[in-house]
């Protein structure tokens, strides 16, 4: 989890310092069920909150709505209307005054409907009277978009339910750079240096080459289950992967053309949502295509992998992505960079340095050119670190199973080793 430092002069300062810890612990949030969501909003700020709130992956199932006022606009609308699973209030009445306004609301209000409360008085004998009145919570401003969705997660998520496992998705900013290759070897990796159950699903179903790197020829994969999501469940998933080695597994695709492969937007949601009560660590490797329901899947992933090499079509496209990633997932971590690929001999390409500077990002990792080695390894169905565990491309892969599952902090790369690398290639 990367780290944001303040200089906390000042009262704003550590509000902001707090709002990023806290945004911090969203990340191991389970996404909120299919639930509707009314918002009352005395404040700008208030409603400026709920609209990032609205925006977040974790709120995709969630309906939510933002209405100007307060506790007897709610009053006066529900009269009419039936009530959400959930209503939101903020209000400046003071401990006298808020249960006599919240009256005419509860006359009107399902017994099912939950409601908190987003005052402006720190009173601890308030909120005892207000949770003893049916109450879910009460949160005193100033509030951030982190307070709101633990609160709704407090209420709607099962704290019992297992934890969901994490997802990663790798895509290519352009064909042929490599990007299954790298998410084929980092699910290798994370497998085997965490000894973690992993499971790759290859998500390109007329191309896909999971099944040939990994020396496999299943009969079953993912095709099965994204055509069947009714029969979708862990027992139904289990029987269509295939194993690969001790701690990973292959949910395959069929890579042939005997239909065309089109799919809605939320196709492949039920698949990883499967996925994620299955095992600790999904890889998911998306095919280079921008389609609905490709932006569904890297918008509800953990984590986004872009893979690129040093040329300018390439740059475009990566600037492309991740622009449109900030503005899919805009409470979520800037995607990973990893350029592949580096030091192809007699190709003019751009300097790391210079391919990253209008990214204003850095790549997590630098993968030099060798055809030898990834061609061997991809021809006998073995990973990197099976056909040479010593060599530094392992080693790059290694830190990258580090870096994508949160083990290791990102580092910026230093020049230096970049060229010792190069020189030793």
């Amino acid at each position: 989890m990367s780290t944001v430092e303040y200089d906390i002069t000042n009262a704003a300062d550590l509000q902001r310092a707090e709002e990023a810890m806290r945004m911090g612990e969203l990340e191991n949030m389970r996404p909120l069920p299919r639930i509707s969501v009314h918002a009352f909003c005395e404040s700008e700020e208030l409603q400026r909150v709920m609209e990032r709130c609205g925006n977040d992956r974790r709120l995709s199932k969630v309906s939510l709505r933002i209405t100007s006022g307060g506790i007897a606009a709610a009053a006066n609308m529900f009269a009419s209307a039936p009530t959400p699973n959930l209503i939101i209030l903020e209000t400046r009445a003071n401990s006298a005054g808020l249960l006599n306004e919240l009256a005419p609301l509860a006359a009107v209000c399902d017994p099912s409907t939950k409601v908190i409360i987003v005052g402006y008085h720190n009173d601890i004998a308030l909120y005892r009277e207000l949770i003893r009145n049916g109450i879910s919570e009460y949160i005193v401003q100033p509030v951030g978009m982190a307070d709101i969705m633990t609160a709704m997660a407090t209420i709607f998520v099962d704290p019992d339910a297992e934890p969901l496992g994490r997802s990663i998705a790798f895509i290519g900013a352009k064909g042929g750079v490599g990007a299954s290759t790298i998410a084929h070897n980092c699910a290798f990796g994370i497998s085997r240096l965490f000894s973690t159950e992993t499971i790759l699903a290859d998500l390109d179903l007329p191309y896909g080459t999971a099944n040939i790197d990994f020396d496999q020829d299943p009969t079953q994969g993912i095709a099965e289950a994204v055509y069947a999501p009714e029969r979708l469940d862990e027992m139904f998933l289990d029987r269509l992967l295939t194993k690969c080695s001790e701690h990973l597994s292959l949910l395959a695709a069929p890579s042939i053309l005997d239909r065309a492969y089109d799919f809605d937007g939320h196709a492949f949601q039920p698949v990883m949502d499967v996925l994620q009560r299955s095992a600790p660590v999904t890889v998911l490797d998306v095919p280079h295509a921008w389609s609905e329901w490709t932006r569904s899947v890297l918008s509800a992933a953990d984590e986004v992998v872009i893979c690129a090499s040093p040329d300018l079509a390439n740059l475009r496209n990566t600037k492309n992505l991740i622009d449109a990633l900030r503005k899919m997932r805009p409470n979520d971590k800037a995607p990973h960079l990893v350029l592949n690929q580096v030091g192809m001999p007699k190709r003019p390409e751009i300097s790391p340095s210079d391919f990253c500077e209008p990214l204003e990002c850095e790549p997590v990792a630098i993968i030099p050119f060798d055809s030898n080695l990834f061609g061997t390894a991809a021809n006998s169905g073995r990973m990197i670190s099976e056909m040479d565990p010593k060599s530094p491309t392992a080693e790059i892969f290694s830190q990258l199973s580090h870096i994508v599952t949160g083990r290791i902090a990102v580092k910026k790369a230093k020049k230096s080793s970049l060229l010792s690398l190069l020189k030793r290639k």
